[in-house]
């Protein structure tokens, strides 16, 4: 966590005077009346809510500062709630979706609404980010909280947003994607860079997600980059798993002077030369990030190709080689394909460079298809025999789903456009579909019937 830079600080400092000295506070103070604090909000919350999306863009690494500063109740309590939830889904969660550490933020938040003088306004819309919160924690934690809490109404709320009902993972999963959609569209991940080998082993899980859910968003991460050097020059850190995964994002996403790119060619050489299976780790992380879906594109590649010492008899240099013809080339033209066919034959079908090689192809699939509007259909029916080339290459039925699912989702898109069965449009669909769609495996005969079958409406009852 770092400290606060003095121009944030003084814009908090700005926006509490103005908040104390606000008519609308008075009016509130005197009357103690639902709209009177509303009124509050809207004067104040939306300049809160903008430096906060500063701070989350410019200086990631400060928002815990920054929001621990709100807790000041000189801000009267005001964005409290919408922390709150981004101290909810900051937490790392397990795979059973539970928090892999005890959420201390999430619990500090909680602790001072709970404190607040405006606590009958704030638990308006706190309930179910208290939930999740909940869910997401064990039983024990929830315990150790509510002690602190001593006023017997506050505790009574809190027990409350305790529910029984999400003890099953999957139901934990399933309030947490809905609870998470909410806030899709914001930045407001944070982590701590380790300093010792023991906080990276303890606590790279936390920095890894964060990095991704920064990379995947997109914007400046610029202000990351000493951090990412200071790692990347720590030697106690050298030849770990977390090592490599930190070049691996370093390369792959941020933009890099020249000389920082020498520095990063000078360490991923040295440690591809002395970390014993530095090429399937890197590998099988790149992976990781194709699976996670956060857009690894031609410019990722391209990135990392360029720091990449290709005269290493490896299989890093192996995937780069491919990846370089592909993206110069384009994945339609016979070179490429070609060169896709001997990749095939020359390296097993399961290992990660050929998954990740069907995974850059996959994503050209994607962006081409879910890029295509409904009137540029032929442009898809024209692809499909693309498709069928790599299909019979890769021989791989995980690469086979995922184009099917594409295919599946495009073609719905039709049916939903072209609802005229007697029109050009439809019948092009269906004739497709029905042809291509068998050729291809997507679809057996008996579903393409089903798909275009004419469903009979369902006569009203009259009654006697």
């Amino acid at each position: 966590m770092q400290a606060l830079d003095e121009k944030y600080h003084t814009r908090l400092n700005e926006i509490a005077a103005a908040i104390q000295a606000s008519p609308n506070l008075a009016a509130y103070l005197e009357e103690e009346e639902d709209d009177a604090y509303n009124e509050l909000r809207q004067e104040f919350e939306a300049s809160l809510a903008e430096l906060h999306h500063t701070v989350a863009a410019e200086a990631p690494l400060q928002l815990v500062t920054f929001e621990r500063y709100l807790l000041d109740p000189l801000f009267e309590g005001l964005y409290l709630p919408r922390i709150l939830g981004f101290a909810v889904l900051r937490g790392e969660i397990s795979d059973q979706y539970r928090y892999v550490r005890p959420n201390d933020h999430f619990k500090e938040i909680l602790i001072a609404i709970c404190k607040s003088v405006h606590f009958e306004q704030l638990k308006k819309r706190i309930g179910m980010s208290v939930q999740v919160g909940f869910v997401l924690s064990s039983d024990i934690w929830i315990t150790n909280l509510m002690s602190q809490v001593e006023n017997k109404r506050i505790r009574y709320f809190l027990q409350q947003q305790k529910s029984d009902q999400f003890r099953d993972a999957k139901d934990r999963a399933g309030i947490y994607r809905r609870y998470s959609n909410q806030f899709k569209n914001e930045l407001y991940y944070s982590a701590d860079f380790p300093t010792t080998a023991g906080e990276m082993k303890a606590n790279f899980s936390a920095l890894r997600q964060f990095l991704i859910k920064r990379f995947e968003v997109g914007g400046d991460n610029s202000s990351l980059k000493t951090q990412i050097k200071t790692f990347l020059d720590n030697k106690e850190f050298q030849n770990n798993d977390e090592y490599v995964e930190m070049l691996a994002l370093y390369g792959n996403f941020m933009e890099l002077d020249a000389a920082e790119q020498k520095d990063l060619a000078a360490h991923f050489s040295r440690e591809r030369k002395n970390f014993p299976e530095f090429d399937e780790k890197y590998l099988e992380f790149l992976l990781t990030l194709y699976r996670a879906k956060i857009g690894l594109s031609a410019a990722n590649d391209e990135r990392m190709s360029a720091i990449v010492d290709k005269s290493v008899n490896d299989k890093i240099s192996d995937y780069y080689r491919i990846a370089d013809k592909i993206h110069s080339l384009g994945y339609v033209h016979p070179d490429s394909i070609e060169a896709v066919q001997e990749f095939c034959y020359s390296h097993e079908g399961l290992s990660a460079e050929a998954e990740c090689l069907r995974q850059l192809v996959l994503c050209y699939f994607t962006r081409l298809i879910q890029g295509l509007s409904e009137r540029e259909y032929a442009d898809y029916f024209e692809l499909t025999k693309i498709f069928g080339v790599y299909i019979r290459i890769f021989d791989n039925q995980h690469f086979n789903q995922e184009v099917e699912k594409l295919s599946m989702a495009y073609v719905g898109k039709l049916l939903k456009r072209f609802t005229d069965k007697r029109a050009k449009d439809y019948q092009d669909v269906k004739k497709f579909v029905s042809t291509q769609f068998v050729d291809l495996g997507f679809l057996k005969e008996k579903e393409v019937v089903e798909m275009f079958k004419t469903r009979r409406k369902k006569r009203k009852t009259t009654e006697s």
